[in-house]
């Protein structure tokens, strides 16, 4: 079933306004939501505080104030070993250990971060736990490999693999990220193998709206459409999209084995024979040297072309967005999403705030004094290495 964990911030969102609006009791939706008193609380405290749903986002938990920093001489002992060797934090740790010096060589990676010692492609953070989820379709990655050139033009291929089984449903020569051509491979796939519950994509086109503020664009709204909960890996962190970063590894010592196509038109066929190898007959350790189709069935869930019209509680107010991305309320047009434009929303109000739901997500909260419209989507979804948690503590 689609949408069984649902994301953190939109259940806080949701026990706010239930005590606003509802008047229902903390000590209640604690033990509804299963959480303490004290951290239903805090999530009300947040809100009314800033009066916004923007502060039921996560924050950093990095402390404001470093109280048992380096010394001042132990640290310069690290940048004196850096310089002359160029060494990691574990190899200076050990050489500063025969010394009778004790540090921890994550903090050694910090005193080199700090000091620009490290170069930012190295900086991304390592993902603390692989996850994979326990049924195929719970989740689809999908991303870009590379541009390929070639005589006749420039080759996208495009990559749509189960996070469970490593299944590659979809992988297509495109000859650019536009949303249409993805929504065709898409429709395909879907037609073919039925729907994921979740998709996992980066910020990038066309599945991110990066001039829309908010992140919400047509194909989004498409797969939402489709009961397709949406994910997104961190912004400079492409180890949550770790899957299928591997399968473009393999498809690129495929390709150069084998020889790049030079021809536009040769590279769907390259691409469909590496598929096939790839899903029936090439081992992969992590499924202990089983091939992806023997861990694979298709989805039950089947694709819609024309979705069935979304049926909102009954406390919301339906409405429609206009062409121009905008909705109507009091009197006054408020600009929601041009993704949006011309699909039906539900909106509730909230104290001075107006909460703008499209289907099960949050979308939009616009302050109805100040007319100041703030983008939820991207807040509430995005996904880093705690994607499946359903606690909202």
């Amino acid at each position: 079933m689609a949408w069984k964990v649902r994301d953190v911030v939109s259940q806080r969102i949701e026990l706010v306004v239930r005590v606003i609006n509802g008047g229902e009791s903390i000590a209640k939706l604690s033990q509804e939501y299963g959480i303490s008193r004290a951290t239903a609380h805090t999530w009300l405290k947040r809100y009314r505080q800033e009066n916004s749903f923007t502060a039921l986002q996560d924050r950093s938990r990095a402390p404001h104030q470093v109280r048992n920093r380096t010394s001042r001489q132990v640290e310069q002992q690290v940048l004196e070993l850096r310089a002359a060797e160029r060494w990691s934090g574990r190899k200076i740790q050990e050489v500063l250990r025969r010394q009778g010096i004790q540090i921890g060589a994550r903090t050694i990676d910090r005193i080199l971060q700090r000091s620009g010692c490290i170069a930012e492609e190295d900086q991304q953070r390592p993902a603390l736990k692989r996850y994979e989820r326990e049924q195929p379709n719970q989740l689809w990655q999908m991303d870009f490999k590379g541009q390929y050139r070639s005589d006749s033009g420039d080759c996208y291929p495009l990559s749509i693999l189960d996070d469970h089984s490593r299944y590659a449903v979809g992988l297509y020569a495109l000859t650019g990220t536009s949303w249409e051509p993805v929504r065709d491979c898409l429709i395909e796939s879907f037609r073919r193998y039925g729907l994921p519950e979740q998709i996992l994509m980066d910020h990038g086109t066309p599945w991110w709206g990066a001039h829309s503020g908010h992140g919400l664009s047509q194909l989004s709204v498409m797969l939402l459409k489709q009961d397709i909960r949406l994910a997104y890996s961190g912004i400079a962190h492409p180890q949550t999209q770790g899957k299928v970063e591997r399968f473009h590894r393999t498809l690129s010592e495929s390709l150069r084995h084998h020889g790049m196509p030079q021809q536009m038109q040769q590279w769907q066929p390259r691409l469909d024979q590496f598929r096939q190898i790839y899903n029936h007959v090439r081992p992969h350790e992590a499924l202990a040297l089983k091939v992806p189709r023997e861990c694979y069935q298709p989805s039950p869930r089947t694709y819609r072309a024309k979705p069935q019209p979304w049926s909102y509680p009954s406390d919301w107010t339906v409405t429609e967005i206009n062409n121009q991305g905008s909705l109507s309320y009091g009197g006054q047009r408020f600009f929601v999403s041009r993704a949006l434009g011309n699909e039906v929303v539900a909106i509730q109000r909230v104290a001075n705030l107006l909460l703008v739901r499209f289907r099960r997500m949050y979308v939009r909260e616009i302050d109805l004094e100040s007319g100041e419209s703030r983008g939820l989507f991207g807040r509430v979804e995005e996904v880093m290495q705690t994607a499946a948690t359903v606690e909202i503590q």
